[in-house]
Formats: C-alpha cells, sequence, structure tokens
C-alpha cells in the first residue's frame, strides 16, 4: 500500500500553541492521533485510523476514526434517552475542523454552491462557515465528492457522538465539568466570546478533532426523533421521524455549557440558515 507522506513543518506547534490553559483530564479510551503527518493516499489505498487525509488542497483534512463500541446518549434530558450501546464496526474519515469559510467559498468559486453566507463581521478563512441550512451542507458534500470522487457525506449522530467522545464517557470529552478555556460557548471561559472563532483555536480531542464541543452547531445526517428508544445501533444515520427536521450536535459560541456535552442534541428545519449553525463533514474510506 502506497502512501506518500508529507511532513507538515509546526503543525504540531500550532495545535499546542492553540491549547487552553489547564489540561483535560486523562482517559484511558482516548487515542492520539498522529498531528504531525499529513497522509495524501494513493488511488486505492485505504488509510489507517490515527492517519490524516486531504483529497485535495480546497478539501478539509480529515482524521481516520477507528472501528470501536460505545455508549452513546445519556439521561440529561428525554431527548437523550435511553443510552444505547454502539457499534461502528469500520473506520471512517471525520474532518478535523467544522467546514470553513475558505472551503465553503471555494465550493461557491467552482459554482456547485450557489448561496454565500454571511460572516456577521467575524471574518472568513479560517473561520467555521456558519448561516447554513442543512440543505446547503448536502450541496457541499455533493459537491467534494463530485469533486474528488470519494465518498463525501455528512456524519451519522452516531458517529459524530462516537468522533467527539474519543473514547471517554464523561460530560465533555475533557471531564465531568465545563471548566474554563476548553471550549467556545456561553459559559466556557471567564468572558464569553458571543462569536466563532478559527477552527483549531481550542485543544483537539483524543482523535484529533476541534471544537466538537461550542464554536458553531454541527448538523449530521439524521431525521428528528424525539428519543433513542428505537435508534439505530450499527452507526448508520436515523432515516426515518421527523425528517422536515434534523439533527443538530455540539452546541455553539451562543449555547450554554449545557448544550455543548457530547450527549446534547437539538434540531432545526432543513431549510432555515441561522448564525450559530455549521457542520463537518465526513466520508467513506473505500
Amino acid at each position: 500500500m502506497v502512501r506518500l507522506l508529507v511532513l507538515l513543518a509546526g503543525l504540531w506547534a500550532t495545535s499546542l500553541l492553540a491549547a487552553p490553559l489547564g489540561r483535560p483530564a486523562p482517559d484511558a479510551g482516548a487515542t492520539t492521533p498522529r498531528h504531525d503527518v499529513l497522509v495524501i493516499a494513493a488511488p486505492q489505498a485505504v488509510p489507517e485510523p490515527g492517519e490524516i487525509v486531504r483529497d485535495c488542497p480546497e478539501c478539509p483534512e480529515l482524521v481516520v476514526v477507528p472501528s470501536g463500541d460505545f455508549d452513546m446518549g445519556g439521561r440529561d434530558t428525554p431527548f437523550e434517552a435511553p443510552p444505547h450501546k454502539v457499534t461502528i464496526a469500520t473506520p471512517f474519515a471525520i474532518a478535523r475542523r467544522e467546514t470553513t469559510f475558505a472551503e465553503w467559498d471555494a465550493c461557491v468559486a467552482d459554482g456547485d454552491c450557489k448561496y454565500r453566507p454571511d460572516d456577521h463581521g467575524w471574518g472568513r478563512g479560517p473561520q467555521p462557515v456558519i448561516d447554513v441550512s442543512w440543505e446547503d451542507a448536502k450541496v457541499f458534500v455533493a459537491w467534494l465528492t463530485r469533486k474528488t470522487g470519494r465518498a463525501y457525506r455528512l456524519p451519522s449522530e452516531a458517529e459524530w457522538e462516537y468522533a467527539a467522545r474519543a473514547g471517554t464517557t464523561s460530560k465533555y470529552w475533557w471531564g465531568k465539568d465545563v471548566g474554563k478555556g476548553y471550549a467556545n460557548c456561553d459559559g466556557c471561559a471567564d468572558t464569553s466570546l458571543h462569536k466563532t472563532m478559527p477552527g483549531g483555536s481550542f485543544r483537539p480531542n483524543g482523535f484529533g478533532l476541534y471544537d466538537t464541543a461550542g464554536n458553531a452547531y454541527e448538523w449530521v445526517e439524521d431525521c428528528w426523533n424525539d428519543n433513542y428508544s428505537k435508534a439505530p445501533k450499527d452507526g448508520s444515520a436515523w432515516t426515518t421521524g421527523q425528517c422536515r427536521q434534523r439533527v443538530l450536535r455540539g452546541g455553539s459560541f451562543a449555547n450554554k455549557p449545557n448544550l455543548a456535552t457530547s450527549s446534547a442534541r437539538f434540531r432545526y428545519d432543513i431549510d432555515v440558515r441561522y448564525y450559530a449553525n455549521g457542520f463537518r463533514v465526513a466520508r467513506d474510506l473505500k
């Protein structure tokens, strides 16, 4: 299996500079990502868990998440219950960061994305794209699929939570308490920012994902259901239920910490744009 390994000078140092004061609580289930290496897979190559992949210069960086089991959900609200075991049978790739304005604007430049969202004066470039609907996000993943020949998509809700937890079982991936300086939300620091921050401004979780708590809410593929009583247990998207509404995960800069936990979930109409809503992409490995 042939791969070209391109060393990214300073990438690991950059992630350290972006780390907040204090350190996340250690968790035996967390996996250490390979932040120092970008793996560009040959056409027939399948990257391995922990490797970072980028399929084109305008494409997001993806990290390969290993297969495994986890307990999804929680008991904080009826929406998160009942907790249930989910099996992620095969590894998959998911974006390290929320989709950025730079990536979105590349889709606009190619003519696939017809809508150019407002950045609300917070800047474009590395800022997470916001004010995008679920339908907008689906246009973007279709563009990536056409551009690269790879099967891009939105993650399922189960995949999203599995990747966000990164092997942890606590309320937040860094521990049971919100603390200070681990995420961008209303109450996650001494002074709330009330705006998004560039992707990677805070420490990544054990799988190497940034901003799975706070910054921008993230669309996933699943239809909304009020609880998990009949949820799939194989990691697939739940495509029945209230499908004019889709699930959002992770909370945002505008939300309190209780909506930025690993299990918290919300929903919005598929065609509604809101200034706190964005997304991150996933793709299959074959």
